[in-house]
């Protein structure tokens, strides 16, 4: 019995931090051994107010797995000054060293500069807003910081559509 109401807590405090639609996130930080910006100082989930922002969680093995959004993404030009971007590498899901991510962390910041790169070292984000390990998420959140679509895994083509038409539709 006692296992049970142990485990059937833990559940409860998992859905607790779980990051769910409709509402605001638990505040995350993740700075120091846990990794942050690619300039070295911390990310705080609070910075995804005042735009509409999108939130690339990705482990480095499947950065490929929503190339298609990526690229429809970058046809649109989100030049709006109401827009920006949040890529989130989940370092502790990969075998690749890290002074390798490191490096194509720095590239990629060079090619896009709008977008702000984080490194989670220590699966930060899997932990505190229960987003899936190994993968590719995808969250959009409102003006206000609400998580407004939630995506782990591939998008199809459909659903590409319709993530781009939420975003302008949030602008």
């Amino acid at each position: 019995m006692m296992k049970k109401t142990v485990l059937g807590l833990m559940l409860l405090t998992a859905s607790l931090l779980a990051i769910e639609l409709g509402t605001v996130p638990p505040a995350v930080t993740i700075s120091g051994d846990n990794g942050g910006k690619t300039n070295g100082k911390a990310w705080h989930s609070s910075s995804l107010k005042g735009k509409v922002h999108l939130l690339f969680y990705v482990d480095p093995d499947k950065k490929d797995v929503n190339e298609a959004f990526t690229k429809a993404l970058q046809k649109e030009l989100f030049a709006s000054k109401d827009f920006a971007s949040v890529a989130v590498v989940n370092m502790a899901a990969t075998w690749m060293p890290n002074v390798a991510i490191e490096a194509l962390l720095k590239h990629k910041q060079e090619e896009f500069k709008r977008t702000i790169y984080v490194r989670d070292r220590a699966k930060v984000l899997v932990k505190k807003w229960s987003l899936a390990d190994d993968n590719s998420d995808i969250l959009l959140f409102d003006k206000s910081g609400k998580l407004i679509y939630k995506k782990f895994g591939k998008l199809s083509n459909s659903e590409i559509k319709k993530l781009i038409a939420l975003i302008k539709a949030n602008f």
